[in-house]
């Protein structure tokens, strides 16, 4: 038995407990996971917003180009130069300025006049050196370098020297600009989503004619004074050598947005997305109750140069949330191991007590073969030595050879019980038992069985009482069955009565059943073993030790064939000493169908 449970504790549960402390271990990185699991779910919603704020960019620039071309229509370029900045804010309201510019020679403005409105005249002094390229201001916009593209996996391994190299402004990764991509906020910075990304060149200083190139379209960026200033250019085939443009409206920009910033109103409890501008100030945001840290979104997406430094941030309306479903994932995983652990050591247990029962019947069956033998072998002796007294003719006394005689007959009636015993339990636990049921009276059997073993209780100084009923018991069961039953309980009482030799056999009839009790003087049932004494094999009090021969089966059969037959049979310790063993079966046909089904 040390050697199994051993061998079990080495193989089996203590993998499995390290297994389960290895999983509990894991749980704290969980959280973690959760949280990069669904930030990651929003990162294509900011990208995609951010490419659609992109789009209506590029859609409002075409739609200038649109308004120059009707402006011009089939006039000369330069009949339309002189009105061009009224006319142009007149019929697109996202104008704030209409500019036109003469690339022949080193460049000229040729509108507005430096003698028109306010506004006109300060877009002039800002911008005449840059537009007549005679200054190169720094801007944002795409270099030959947009054309490259690197993994992003690359730029987790990238040195700060590397990050600036590779196209970055900033000292940092955390000061990175991607393009229309989603960067994901973790513990350790900005990390880019794991797709191509491309590298671009920090804001530049460059002239406006290095900028256009020769592009028939475009728009242009740049800061002064902390304020983004957004131009849009357009160069008409007609004549390529000069640009109209617009300083375009910024606040009127972000109003066309408006649309663009919005999420499905099933995301609407869950998340807000907001325009954020270069301060990280929300220009606008898909709910207006929320109030939370503007600069520490969940994802963000930048726009890219058309809005240089502004970008789409994704909020949680319940920043808890993450966390929350990260401790319910880790209750629930928690909770899941538990039960495997708890469902390990109960089926180890079951193992080990199944193993513990196991070896307990090997013992119980080995005693069984020593009691057996030892009960074969006893009547056997006395039959085989008073057989031989009379057969030898040495016992002259009549009186003498009829009790030598009624001793052999009593001692071959306990080898056919015995024996009947065993072959008995062999059957049944093959389920090869058959009963034949049939109608009797149970009066008249008890009866006929107590004067068939009186004799012998009598010969072994036992007193038998016998109080039965007037009137037939009649029931429905194998008549040879009950009585084996009735042997059995009368052999085990005289068996366990060495002292005060008194049996009492009762009969009646209670509630539609018929009650048996045999109740002796004996030595009584230890306690907490009424239920064991009628498992296979279990005796009470050691027979080898105390010199009471048995089987173990006697009592395990009694209750098998009672059971069998829609009854039972139980023990009670008896007042004043002794025990009291009932035998219970139904009256009449009742569970007679039931009986015959076993």
């Amino acid at each position: 038995m040390k050697k199994v449970a051993l061998v079990f504790v080495t193989a089996v549960f203590v993998p499995s407990l390290v297994l389960a402390w290895l999983a509990l271990r894991s749980l704290r990185d969980q959280q973690f996971l959760i949280e990069r699991q669904q930030a990651a779910s929003w990162q294509g919603l900011a990208g995609g917003l951010a490419r659609q704020v992109n789009g209506t960019l590029t859609e409002q620039r075409r739609e200038f180009s649109h308004r120059v071309d009707e402006l011009i229509g089939e006039r000369n370029v330069y009949d339309v130069i002189g009105q061009f900045d009224a006319s142009l804010r007149q019929s697109w309201p996202m104008a704030e300025v209409g500019f036109v510019v003469s690339l022949e020679g080193e460049g000229k403005v040729l509108s507005p006049s430096l003698y028109s409105d306010a506004q006109a005249r300060s877009f002039r002094l800002e911008n005449d050196r840059f537009l007549c390229n005679k200054e190169a201001v720094e801007v944002n916009w795409p270099s030959a370098s947009t054309k490259e593209f690197k993994p992003a996996e690359e730029f987790s391994r990238l040195s700060p020297e590397e990050w600036k190299k590779a196209g970055y402004a900033g000292s940092s990764k955390d000061d990175s600009e991607l393009s229309g991509k989603s960067v994901f906020a973790t513990k350790s910075g900005k990390v880019p989503m794991p797709e191509k990304i491309p590298v671009k060149g920090p804001p530049a200083e460059a002239e406006f004619r290095q900028l256009i190139g020769d592009s028939s379209e475009g728009t242009v960026a740049r800061f002064l004074q902390n304020q983004l200033k957004l131009l849009f250019w357009y160069r008409p085939a007609r004549d390529p050598q000069t640009v109209f443009g617009a300083q375009v409206n910024v606040d009127r920009i972000v109003k066309e947005l408006r649309e663009v910033v919005q999420v499905e109103s099933e995301l609407q409890k869950e998340i807000t997305v907001a325009l954020l501008d270069d301060a990280e100030r929300p220009r606008l945001n898909s709910n207006a109750r929320f109030h939370g840290n503007w600069k520490r979104p969940l994802v963000a997406a930048e726009i890219g140069e058309v809005l240089p430094h502004w970008q789409i941030g994704v909020y949680l309306n319940n920043p808890t949330k993450l966390s929350e479903s990260a401790k319910t994932f880790r209750l629930t995983l928690g909770l899941l191991i538990s039960v495997l652990v708890l469902a390990i050591g109960i089926g180890s247990w079951l193992i080990v007590a199944d193993l513990q029962r196991q070896l307990t019947l090997s013992r119980q069956k080995t005693d069984f073969v020593s009691n057996v033998s030892h009960e074969l072998k006893t009547p056997l002796t006395s039959i085989r030595m008073f057989s031989e007294l009379l057969a030898e003719g040495r016992v002259g006394d009549e009186k003498r050879r009829h009790e030598y005689l009624g001793i052999i007959t009593a001692e071959t009636g306990r080898l056919t019980r015995l024996i009947n015993n065993v072959l008995d339990f062999a059957r049944i636990e093959r389920g090869e038992k058959k009963y034949l049921f049939a109608a009797f009276d149970l009066r008249r059997l008890v009866e006929e069985t107590i004067e068939s073993y009186r004799p012998q209780l009598e010969a072994s100084g036992l007193t038998l009482r016998a109080e039965l009923p007037n009137q037939p018991l009649e029931v429905n069961a194998d008549r040879d069955a009950i009585a084996q039953v009735l042997l059995n309980l009368l052999s085990n009482a005289e068996k366990y009565s060495p002292e005060r030799k008194e049996i009492t056999v009762l009969l009646r009839a209670e509630s539609h059943q018929a009650f048996m009790e045999v109740l002796d003087r004996g030595m009584g049932v230890p306690p907490g073993c009424e239920g064991k004494i009628f498992e296979q094999f279990y005796r009470a009090h050691d027979s080898l030790s105390s010199g009471i021969q048995g089987s173990g089966l006697g009592l395990t059969l009694a209750r098998q064939i009672a059971r069998a037959h829609g009854g039972d049979v139980t023990c009670q310790p008896r007042e004043g000493g002794g025990s009291s063993f009932a035998f219970k079966l139904p009256l009449g046909g009742q569970d007679a169908d039931a009986g015959n089904a076993r």
